[in-house]
């Protein structure tokens, strides 16, 4: 699998001479700058394309090219929305440039309820707690009917919290919920946004009477429209599951089990219609069997995520070490590295695979970095999944 990095442009403060050194070999990334819904030109793309080359990288996979809401709530600017975007996969295509992640979730794109979250050996990482997340749509969101989403003890958790919740503590979990973890990923909301929660309250109002059988049709409007392109120009699309694979905020999460990725396949089978296998989004649902997935979906799969999840119950999880939690990362390395192998014996490409929401470790948490996109503990992560890869191309040499 290549090795692949998720880069936020040339102002990332991780420079792509310090991605060389680690081993790196290519980069995940996007036209951040460009707005939703608008056109990304040949001379835009080439651009960043070429900066990436001069210091001997690949830009391999667009993460993301974003789907406008109007285009998932099938909205009146729809079709232009979807001209746009095909028109902006042809200039990648001409480009050369043809793995293409998006999603498709309404309004919020992943979400965590702390973004520090200690462990005991000093290091933190990325944490959902359930109760939080039911304290921010009940009591400051306020989304009506929002008390009959949840279980009758996470009910009474909030109404317990609320006696003791801050005004900071309120405005903590809406910047962790709804902007930290939104803005840089082309999201709804931004840091500086005077009123976000007014701003995402319209938001979910798009999505009233949008159920999942209509958000799926809606998926297979777009997927159907764009595979004509993505058939000319050989260009693969890969949805990214949901995060967290639970539905959320009275909104309908259409990627988030096994049945809904064979559905989304099987509406739009053709093989440019795939899979981002994020097993950390997948390992964060107690439903979901990760590695007999992995086996199933491993030919529809066109980029890979790893990093892992353990979940603690009652809908609670955290971002685990990649050598542990629910993701089973050596297996995932094993089915990906012989998917690779079948493909490269047909004359197929090989699979990216980027590491993912490392631990922040060594003065990550305060590096000004993403959330879940620290230097040090990405680095770590790489060099843990770099020594997986190894041995099992080691066994599987050996077996031959």
């Amino acid at each position: 699998m290549e090795k692949t990095w998720r880069w936020f442009g040339k102002k990332d403060k991780i420079t792509l001479p310090m991605l060389r050194q680690i081993g790196v070999e290519g980069l995940v990334t996007a036209l951040h700058d460009i707005p939703n819904g608008e056109i990304w030109t040949e001379e835009a793309i080439m651009d960043l394309k070429d900066y990436i080359e001069s210091y001997g990288l690949r830009w391999s996979v667009v993460e993301s090219l974003p789907v406008c809401e109007a285009i998932k709530y099938a909205g009146p600017e729809r079709d232009h929305l979807i001209e746009n975007y095909i028109i902006s996969l042809e200039n990648l295509g001409k480009c050369g440039i043809k793995t293409i992640c998006y999603n498709f979730m309404p309004v919020l794109d992943w979400a965590r309820t702390d973004l520090k979250h200690p462990w005991p050996d000093g290091s933190t990482s990325l944490f959902f707690d359930y109760a939080s997340f039911a304290y921010f749509d009940i009591k400051i969101l306020e989304r009506e009917g929002a008390e009959k989403d949840f279980p009758a003890e996470i009910v009474a958790k909030v109404n317990e919290m609320d006696k003791t919740m801050t005004a900071e503590d309120r405005h903590k979990l809406v910047e962790n919920i709804i902007v930290k973890t939104q803005g840089f990923v082309n999201g709804n909301i931004s840091e500086g946004d005077k009123e976000p929660i007014k701003k995402f309250k319209g938001l979910l109002e798009l999505y009233r009477g949008i159920d999942k059988e209509t958000l799926r049709e809606n998926m297979k409007y777009f997927l159907n429209a764009i595979m004509p392109v993505c058939e000319k120009w050989d260009i693969n699309m890969c949805v990214h599951p949901d995060d967290p694979p639970m539905e959320v905020l009275g909104l309908p999460r259409i990627v988030r089990t096994d049945e809904d990725i064979e559905w989304f396949l099987s509406a739009v089978d053709n093989p440019h219609n795939g899979l981002t296998f994020c097993a950390g989004s997948l390992s964060a649902g107690e439903q979901n069997d990760v590695v007999a997935m992995a086996h199933k979906y491993a030919s529809r799969t066109h980029f890979i995520h790893l990093r892992s999840c353990q979940t603690l119950g009652g809908g609670n999880f955290i971002e685990a070490p990649h050598w542990g939690g629910r993701a089973h990362l050596v297996e995932l390395c094993r089915i990906f590295t012989e998917e690779e192998r079948r493909r490269n014996a047909n004359g197929g490409i090989g699979l990216p695979m980027r590491v993912d929401h490392g631990k922040d470790i060594l003065g990550d948490a305060d590096g000004g970095y993403n959330p879940g996109y620290g230097f040090y503990g990405r680095m770590l992560a790489l060099g843990q999944v770099t020594g997986m890869m190894a041995a099992v191309e080691d066994e599987l040499a050996n077996k031959n």
